[in-house]
């Protein structure tokens, strides 16, 4: 599984940027991006975000 991130709901608040054990996660114009191969699939991201826009697939 990974994390996926739904741009139509990220609210580019970068809490998962900040909390992602990994440095999986950067942004992009605002949005979060998620790099498929440094993810650890850990769920931290899902945890963390305020708008609900990461999940695992």
């Amino acid at each position: 599984m990974v994390a996926v991130v739904d741009p139509d709901l990220c609210v580019g608040c970068e809490t998962c940027v900040d909390e992602c054990p990994s440095e999986a996660i950067t942004m992009e114009d605002g949005i979060a991006v998620i790099d498929k191969d440094n993810c650890v699939d850990c769920g931290t991201c899902v945890d963390v975000c305020p708008s609900a826009a990461i999940h695992m697939e």
